[in-house]
């Protein structure tokens, strides 16, 4: 039976799941007592979205998803754009940009174009089409929670919007040697661009959640009984559907599958610092020979000419394009960086257990998963450059072996970023548990492996107990609103 979107309906579905609500990126766990009016809710602690819930948002989600495939199979069925220079000719598309650097010998970047623009945005757009078809009444389908965990994972490696900029980049610097025209393809990847932002923003996957079903138990575990969680004690909550449940130390579910999308249970993810810091150094070693060697190279009757990142930002600012000067000096060369830096401060702050502002590390950490994809200009500018400037002795362009680093260096601190979990940085081991009055005024809570004490444990009252207070997100304006029975809640 479809679930009706109010406020009601709403609490009873959450509260169905377990009646808790974990935050992913500070592990606060929020208990869910009262209706919840607002269909979008932050954590208290560190303000990230804990759920958004509004099936009507969903409905616009899947026709903009259908928009957006048509557009897609356009964008790749018509030239990009086309050249004249000198009275030869030549146009490409976006498979024929791929297409080009594969000829050059550049196979390696020829992929990541391929999978980044054709390949991922076509998969992404087909499993959200199901997903939202599959669950619009209210009712998932078997395959709908493995699919939308699929849809997560390769969210961020769909980058229709960062190779448009790429683009535009290109078109810029051929336009003082050749006359453009743009093509169908390029009209359709701007539309694209607009209908995945859409989707983005209109998107709420809890939403989807709510209507999967909880199915089984632990051999010898606690048995989830449809009547919510205890508000007390240890709990763990699924990092792939927000699920959040009661975790007894005798009956532990770390390790074993959530009952709800079946990915592997974690208090923290494993080994999340030695992975993160193994690709961070691996990604800034690339990063010394992806600003220093050759990225671009050009031929023509009047010679050949080797390009760097930084003679391509001089050659930008020297022609008075001082605007695309700035935008690939940041986005090539101080956003890796900085993004580097970033990440090593979090994995240092993380790996000592250090309390040190932990609202503004986790700010950081989300800068960093923002812009991320970002830094991928340069390769694309390459991609557009080589697939239209094929003229045999007349001019040809082909990438550089900086260009494979450079590629390699955006995807390993994409890796490295998503390999950290921010929630070590508000509480590294993740176990903690709560011992309340009967009267619920006051609560014990110990938080195990903590700096402190000859045992590495401490033990302190917390605040009067006032629940985690959920706020909704806003374009406009940040309003704070209290549920009914608001209280404190432990940390997943």
């Amino acid at each position: 039976m479809p679930l009706p979107d109010t406020a009601l309906a709403r609490t009873a579905a959450w509260r169905r799941a377990s009646g808790h609500c974990a935050c992913h990126e500070c592990g606060l766990v929020h208990r869910i007592d009262g209706p919840l009016e607002q269909r979008e809710y932050d954590c208290r602690r560190c303000g990230a979205t804990l759920f958004s819930f509004d099936r009507r948002a969903n409905d616009r989600a899947l026709a903009y998803t259908v928009t957006a495939l048509i557009l897609l199979v356009l964008a790749n069925a018509f030239p990009l754009v086309s050249i004249e220079m000198q009275g030869n000719g030549r146009a490409t598309s976006i498979v024929g940009a791929a297409l080009a650097m594969w000829e050059t010998g550049s196979e390696g970047l020829a992929v990541i174009v391929f999978a980044t623009t054709v390949l991922l945005p076509a998969v992404e757009l087909t499993l959200l089409l199901y997903v939202l078809w599959s669950s619009r009444d209210g009712v998932s389908r078997p395959l709908t929670a493995p699919l939308l965990r699929l849809w997560l994972l390769l969210r961020p490696w769909g980058m229709i919007g960062v190779f448009m900029l790429g683009t535009l980049v290109a078109l810029v610097k051929l336009g003082s040697y050749a006359d453009i025209v743009l093509g169908v393809s390029f009209w359709s990847l701007a539309g694209l661009l607009i209908c995945t932002t859409m989707i983005s923003a209109a998107f709420a996957p809890d939403a989807v959640w709510l209507s999967v079903p909880i199915r089984g138990a632990l051999p010898s575990g606690p048995r989830l009984d449809g009547h919510g969680a205890p508000a007390t004690g240890p709990m763990i909550s699924c990092h792939a559907c927000g699920l959040t449940l009661p975790d007894p130390p005798n009956h532990p579910w770390e390790g074993h599958g959530c009952p709800r999308c079946r990915a592997a249970l974690h208090r923290r993810r494993e080994g999340s610092l030695g992975a993160t810091t193994a690709l961070l150094i691996a990604a800034m070693i690339l990063y010394i020979p992806a600003n220093t060697l050759p990225i671009m190279n050009t031929g023509s009757i009047l010679g050949s000419q080797a390009d760097t990142i930084i003679s391509g930002v001089v050659f930008f600012w020297v022609s008075g394009s001082w605007p695309l000067a700035l935008l690939v000096f940041f986005a090539s060369i101080m956003v890796p960086m900085l993004k580097m830096l970033a990440l090593g401060v979090l994995v240092w702050t993380s790996y000592r257990g250090s309390s040190w502002q932990p609202q503004e590390r986790t700010r950081l950490y989300r800068l960093v998963e923002f812009v991320g994809r970002w830094s991928m200009l340069d390769v694309y500018v390459i991609a557009i450059m080589t697939g239209l400037v094929q003229m045999g002795p007349l001019a040809s362009i082909t990438a550089g072996p900086a260009a494979i680093a450079f590629g390699l260096v955006v995807i390993l601190t994409m890796l490295a970023s998503m390999q950290f979990d921010p929630r070590l940085i508000w509480n590294p081991e993740g176990v903690c548990t709560t011992e309340a009055s009967p009267a619920a005024t006051r609560e014990k809570t110990v938080h195990r492996g903590a700096s402190s004490g000859a045992q590495g444990a401490t033990l302190g009252l917390s605040e009067p107990p006032r629940w985690p207070r959920f706020s909704r997100v806003s374009l406009r304006r940040l309003r704070s609103r209290r549920l009914p029975g608001e209280q404190d809640g432990p940390t997943a």
